[in-house]
């Protein structure tokens, strides 16, 4: 082989070996994405999925208690415990650095889990469904106050109908135990938005995704939902989209500040 052609070797394997390097820090880069209220992972949250895959990302994707499909069929716990086997699936798989990005009701109950187990970063991308406030609490009070009688009853496992609310679908019932009910809709348990801001680490870097067509309330609560996150290592984008393509229209910002959080 003469002078050239090992140049050209050498050369070629030094290529190889960054583009190596640069696929396995990629995959070394893991995503549990949580899915919206009514929704399901194959739903709006499907294009950010592909768009973190494409970029050699593991992305575990599972269909939550609040999906169209279960309605709130376990509670917080098990939901936690969910999220936590997906967790332990992604580094089992190789991941070193592991995400949590979740959409509407999805980022909401990622604040909580973020406020409870050990994470690299978390990613709330139009959170929406803090049953705290004043206007939530009023539209489900009469079936909290229900779970709450059967609950002290001993009759919380039992399954019963309940009403559950959002802005743009109004009423519907979920038939589920009073206990699992509970545990979603109690004003102070795990999906007080408030409430698990600020019980965040504040070691934990958070990229709060606000879009600017979003719901007009959550336009209104914007800047109070990011003045509430105690960690400093936040940031805050606001992509031109709305909330529904919110996952799609941040998904090359999410990849990006991952990839940049990863490194430090």
């Amino acid at each position: 082989m003469n002078r050239r052609n090992r140049s050209l070797s050498v050369l070629l394997l030094l290529c190889l070996a960054l583009f190596a390097g640069h696929a396995a820090a990629q995959a070394a880069i893991g995503f549990v994405l949580l899915h919206g209220k009514g929704g399901r992972p194959e739903g709006l949250t499907a294009p950010l999925e592909a768009s973190l895959q494409q970029q050699g990302m593991l992305v575990i994707s599972p269909e939550m208690p609040w999906s169209g499909k279960r309605r709130y069929d376990s509670d917080v716990a098990a939901a936690e415990a969910q999220v936590a086997e997906a967790v332990r699936s992604l580094r089992q798989r190789g991941a070193t650095k592991v995400f949590l990005a979740g959409h509407s009701q999805g980022a909401v109950f990622g604040l909580h889990y973020a406020s409870k187990h050990p994470l690299d970063g978390l990613v709330l991308i139009a959170p929406g469904g803090n049953v705290a406030t004043n206007f939530y609490r009023q539209k489900v009070s009469p079936s909290v106050s229900k779970a709450r009688r059967l609950v002290a009853d001993g009759k919380g496992n039992e399954p019963g109908e309940f009403e559950e609310f959002e802005g743009d679908k109004g009423f519907w019932t979920v038939r589920t135990t009073a206990a699992a009910y509970l545990s979603w809709f109690d004003p102070d348990g795990a999906m007080n938005q408030t409430k698990s801001s600020r019980a965040l680490p504040k070691t934990l870097p958070v990229l709060h995704v606000a879009p600017t067509s979003d719901y007009p309330a959550l336009l209104r609560a914007k800047q109070e939902m990011f003045g509430a996150l105690a960690t400093p290592l936040k940031q805050l984008h606001e992509p031109s989209s709305d909330h529904r393509n919110a996952p799609r229209d941040s998904a090359a910002e999410i990849a990006r500040w991952a990839a940049e959080v990863a490194k430090q």
